[in-house]
C-alpha cells in the first residue's frame, strides 16, 4: 500500500507567505495518491485528509492543490461515508479565501452531492456541507449556479432544524450570500423563512452576528408584499426587530430600522401602527442621534412617516424633529411607553445641544474673527448638523 509520509515543513523566508513551506515532495505524492485511481479507496482517503491538514492554514498550499479539485469531488459520490466526509472537508478548506478553487469548486459539479449531504440524514455531512455552501456562495460569479441547484428550500429549513448554532449560522451567511442576486431572494420567500428568522432573533443576542445575519435578510424580505405580510403576521415579528434596534449592534440597528422603513415606506396605512404598537419610538430617538450615519438618516424619515397627519405642518408650526416627535408620542397609548418616549426626546434634545455645542468650540479654533464677521459658512455649518 503506498501511504503518505510525513515529513516536517520549514518557515519560507521572503516569499510573501507567513506559513509554513510544504515540501514540494509531499505534496507531489500527495496528489499523485488522490489523482490516480488505481490506488486502493484507503489511500485516497487518507490523501484528502492530508490536503485538509496542509490547506488549513496555508494560502500557498491551496494554490499547489488545485489540480486535487477535480478528483475529490469525484470522491464525494463514493458510497463510503468516510471518503465522502474527508474529500468535503478538503475541498472547504481549498475553498477558503481562494476565488479561483472557489469556482472550480463548482465548475467541477460537487454542487450536487453536496445538496445531497443536506438532507441525506447523516449530521456531520450535513454539517459539513452547509459551512462549504457559505464558504462558496461568497464567490459572486456562483451565486445564480448554487440558488438554481436547490439548495435553498434546504438552507432555510436548517435555520429551523439544524442540529447545531453553527448549521444555522453557516446557513443564514450562505442565505445572506445569496440573496444578493433577485431570482435567488425570490427562491429564499417562497421557502418560509421568516418564522424560522423570527426565532432566531427571539433566541439569540441582539448583537451577535447570527442576529445581524438574520436582520440584514430580513431587510431584504420585506422589500416583497409577501415579506411584510410575513413579518406582521408572525407574533412577536415586529416587536423582534424593534428589540434588535434597540439593542443591537450598530450595523445590526442600522438592518433593524431600514426593515421597518422599508415597511412603512411601502404601505403606510397598514403598517405605521403595528410598528408603533412595539414601542418603536425611544429606539428611535437614540438613532438619531447615537446611530451611524444611515441609521440617523433612517430614523428621521421613518419618525416623520409614523406621525399621524401626512401633511406638512404650516410655516408657524416648523416641521422639526421634536415637532414631529411630540405628534407621535400624543397618538401613543400607555402612560409608561408614553413616558418613557418623552424622556427619550428630553434626552435627544439634550445630546444634539451638546453636540451642538463641541462643534462651535471647534469651528472657532478654525475661524478668525475676520472670518465670521465677513461670511456665514461656519455658522451655515453648523445649523446643517
Amino acid at each position: 500500500m503506498d501511504s503518505l509520509t510525513t515529513t516536517s515543513v520549514s518557515t519560507a523566508a521572503g516569499d510573501g507567505d507567513h506559513t509554513p513551506t510544504t515540501p514540494t515532495t509531499i505534496i507531489t505524492h500527495t496528489l499523485r495518491l488522490i489523482q490516480d485511481d488505481n490506488h486502493d479507496p484507503y489511500s485516497k482517503i487518507e490523501a484528502a485528509k492530508e490536503i485538509r491538514r496542509l490547506t488549513k492554514t496555508s494560502q500557498r498550499c491551496r494554490r499547489q492543490f488545485s489540480d486535487a479539485i477535480v478528483p475529490l469531488v469525484s470522491m464525494l459520490r463514493s458510497p463510503s461515508i468516510e471518503a465522502k466526509a474527508a474529500a468535503l472537508l478538503a475541498l472547504l478548506n481549498l475553498a477558503v479565501q481562494d476565488e479561483t478553487n472557489k469556482i472550480s469548486i463548482v465548475d467541477a459539479g460537487a454542487l450536487e452531492p453536496i445538496v445531497t449531504f443536506l438532507h441525506l440524514g447523516n449530521l456531520n455531512l450535513q454539517e459539513h456541507a452547509t459551512a462549504s455552501l457559505a464558504t462558496l456562495s461568497a464567490t459572486l460569479v456562483k451565486r445564480s449556479t448554487i440558488g438554481a441547484s436547490g439548495a435553498i428550500p434546504f438552507l432555510v429549513e436548517l435555520l429551523g432544524h439544524g442540529n447545531t448554532p453553527q448549521v444555522k449560522m453557516d446557513a443564514i451567511m450562505a442565505l445572506c450570500n445569496l440573496s444578493s442576486e433577485p431570482p435567488n431572494l425570490a427562491l429564499i420567500l417562497q421557502s418560509h423563512p421568516i418564522p424560522y428568522l423570527v426565532n432566531i432573533l427571539k433566541s439569540s443576542k441582539k448583537s451577535s452576528k447570527i442576529s445581524e445575519r438574520c436582520t440584514s435578510l430580513l431587510e431584504s424580505l420585506v422589500g416583497f408584499e409577501e415579506g411584510r405580510v410575513s413579518l406582521t403576521s408572525e407574533e412577536g415579528g415586529v416587536l423582534a426587530v424593534v428589540e434588535v434596534l434597540e439593542r443591537g449592534s450598530p450595523q445590526n440597528r442600522e438592518h433593524a430600522v431600514g426593515t421597518l422603513l422599508t415597511m412603512c415606506q411601502s404601505d403606510r396605512c397598514r403598517y405605521r401602527e403595528p410598528i408603533l404598537r412595539e414601542g418603536v419610538i425611544p429606539g428611535l430617538l437614540e438613532l438619531t442621534v447615537q446611530g451611524t450615519a444611515n441609521s440617523q438618516t433612517k430614523a428621521h424619515t421613518l419618525l416623520r412617516l409614523l406621525r399621524e397627519s401626512p401633511y406638512p405642518r404650516s410655516e408657524l408650526e416648523p416641521d422639526t424633529l421634536e415637532n414631529i416627535v411630540c405628534d407621535i408620542i400624543s397618538q401613543i397609548e400607555g402612560e409608561e411607553q408614553n413616558g418613557n418616549a418623552k424622556q427619550m426626546l428630553a434626552d435627544m434634545v439634550q445630546v444634539s445641544m451638546e453636540q451642538s455645542l463641541r462643534h462651535l468650540q471647534q469651528r472657532a479654533l478654525v475661524c478668525t474673527p475676520s472670518d465670521l464677521q465677513i461670511t456665514s459658512n461656519c455658522a451655515s455649518e453648523v445649523s446643517l448638523k
